[in-house]
Order: structure tokens, then C-alpha cells, then sequence
């Protein structure tokens, strides 16, 4: 079974612009006093680059570096279609012209060396890392309140009562000698006598002199 021969339309016009801009950037280039196989080796170069730029886009994102080097290509192309279509005297070229076709080599060597050992770009758009699986947490659930055992409450116990404060005991008198007391008791005739009335025991305490205690015992005794 014969396969049709199916022609297609971009690619068609993809041959005819790549070759045109072939010949283009090969009459530049021999102008510019590049014969022999150096003419045809500069579109090589040109679009070489221009696909390396492409192709870095494509496939790394975005950057600085392949954007860069792709507009040098298209410029060396686009410039070469415009120069040849009588813009430019290329039977007597300027000296730029003579000198942008010397140093076009250097220029693409460095720009492929570039696209074709530098790294990638760094914000280029990195996949998460995924987290770590977590084991499950076994929930136990609740118990409902009516199935819960009463807590018992312990009650507080009482503070122990505090003891009742003592009363203080009463002091015992001071023992009182016999002859204190006959001579107390001839102080107190002696003042009935001369006032008509018993003596206290602040003035007994201070005819006898002795101290408050003993003076009350003595009243004591002789009430």
C-alpha cells in the first residue's frame, strides 16, 4: 500500500524563507570579502544560532541569556535581507559592515558556548516537593455525658475548732509574816482611831511599804 505524499504548507514556506535568508546572509558575507566556503559557513552560523536560542527558550523557560543571543541571530539575519535588497552598496561596503562580518565568528562562538553550558534559570517554575505521608490518628470518640459514671466530691473537712483561750490563773498571795500583819493591824486601830474610818489598802500599802500584792493579802487578813 503506497503512502500519499501530503505537502505541507509551513513547511513549504519554512524551505523557501531559510533558503532565501541563506543567500541573503552568503552575498553579505562574500561583499563583505568572505569567498570560497567562508561565505557559505556564515548563514550556517547565524541560523544555527538563532535555532540554539530558540530551542533554549523552549525547553528551560524564559531568560536573560537566551533572549539575549536570539535577538543578536534575528538582527544578523533580518540586517543581511535588508542590506541585499539595495540599501547598502555592496560593490563598495562600509567599513562596519566589514568589520561586524570579521568578528561574527568570535561573537558566535561565545553565544553558543553560552546557550550550550549555562545552567538553567533559577525561577523557573519547580514542582512542590511532596509532604511527607502522616500516619492516620486514630480518633476514639467520646463518651456521652448520661454514660458517665458519677465522680464522687469529697467534701472539704471541717477545720478543727480552735481552743478556747484560758483564763489566767489567778496569781497566789505572797505568804505574809505574822509580825507584818500584828503591825498592820496596829497601823489600822491607829487610823480608825484617829479617822473614824477603816483604812484602804493604798494607805496601808503606803504606811507600811510594800508592794500592791502584799498589801492585799494583808487587807485580806485583817478584813
Amino acid at each position: 500500500m503506497t503512502r500519499k505524499l501530503r505537502i505541507d504548507a509551513v513547511l513549504v514556506q519554512a524551505v523557501i524563507a531559510g533558503a532565501l535568508s541563506f543567500a541573503h546572509l552568503h552575498d553579505l558575507a562574500a561583499a563583505a570579502g568572505q569567498t570560497g566556503w567562508k561565505a557559505w559557513a556564515y548563514p550556517v552560523s547565524v541560523d544555527l544560532l538563532l535555532v540554539a536560542a530558540w530551542r533554549r527558550l523552549r525547553n528551560d523557560g524564559p531568560s536573560r541569556l537566551a533572549w539575549c543571543w536570539f535577538l543578536i541571530a534575528l538582527v544578523a539575519s533580518l540586517g543581511a535581507n535588508v542590506a541585499t535588497a539595495g540599501f547598502l552598496d555592496l560593490e563598495h561596503p562600509p567599513a562596519w559592515l566589514r568589520f561586524g562580518i570579521a568578528g561574527w565568528p568570535a561573537l558566535a562562538f561565545l553565544g553558543g558556548t553560552l546557550l550550550a553550558h549555562s545552567p538553567a534559570v533559577a525561577d523557573r517554575d519547580r514542582s512542590p516537593e511532596p509532604e511527607p505521608e502522616r500516619e492516620p490518628v486514630e480518633v476514639v470518640p467520646a463518651e456521652p455525658e448520661a454514660a458517665r459514671e458519677p465522680v464522687p466530691v469529697a467534701e472539704p473537712e471541717a477545720a478543727p475548732a480552735l481552743p478556747a483561750a484560758s483564763e489566767p490563773a489567778p496569781v497566789p498571795a505572797p505568804p505574809v509574816p505574822a509580825a507584818l500583819v500584828d503591825h498592820a493591824r496596829k497601823v489600822a486601830h491607829a487610823h480608825r482611831a484617829a479617822t473614824g474610818s477603816p483604812i484602804d489598802t493604798d494607805t496601808l500599802r503606803a504606811r507600811l511599804g510594800v508592794p500592791a500584792p502584799m498589801a492585799d493579802a494583808i487587807a485580806a487578813q485583817l478584813a
